[in-house]
């Protein structure tokens, strides 16, 4: 990894980490940026388009970051084609691993920010055989269970106090969770 890209993923896991009250609006952000996203694409690449993530379940506290599933025929195509379109729009992009830092399976990964440069949207664009739709499963849980949602809601909340600038850390206390909650949605339990 060259240096300046070490740098640059440095500084975006120090971000600050917000929890805010759930926001009847971002269905329609999400709506939105699928809009944008279909006119912009090429047709022949993009398939799904998804909201998820805790945004994506309503009455549920969240960082305003409106996540983004996007199934795409090719991450190789991705790289040639949608990057660039993508990157003219101001979006960052990032070629990440699934699983932390662990190197594969990677998929193409997006960062849309406000003009105070605050994150609005991650697209995570990932082929239909990625281990990443698993994360369609936690987002309908929490849909329907909403006494897990709250849970998840007051976990994230004291993760946020503990690790404000630390996105890594967020994220690992998060995974036992969501791979709980995953673990009994899958089983219908």
């Amino acid at each position: 990894m060259d240096k300046k890209l070490k740098k640059r993923i440095e500084e975006l896991v120090r971000e600050e980490i917000v929890i805010v009250p759930y926001n009847p609006a971002w269905p329609k952000v999400f709506e939105d940026e699928a809009v944008f996203l279909r006119s912009k694409l090429p047709q022949n690449l993009v398939k799904r388009i998804e909201h998820f993530g805790s945004t994506a379940v309503p009455g549920l506290s969240a960082k305003p970051i409106i996540d983004i599933l996007v199934e795409v025929t090719s991450l190789e195509e991705t790289k040639k084609q949608i990057v660039p379109i993508l990157e003219s729009e101001g979006y960052e992009y990032f070629w990440r691993p699934v699983h932390g830092n662990d190197g594969p399976p990677y998929y193409a990964w997006f960062i849309k920010r406000n003009s105070e440069g605050k994150r609005t949207h991650h697209i995570h664009m990932v082929e239909a055989d990625s281990e990443r739709w698993i994360d369609l499963c936690f987002r309908d849980c929490l849909r329907q269970f909403p006494a897990e949602a709250k849970k998840y809601a007051e976990l994230k909340t004291k993760l946020a106090n503990e690790y404000p600038n630390d996105r890594v850390k967020y994220t690992e206390e998060k995974s036992s969770f969501i791979l709980s909650v995953t673990k009994k949605a899958r089983s219908g339990s």
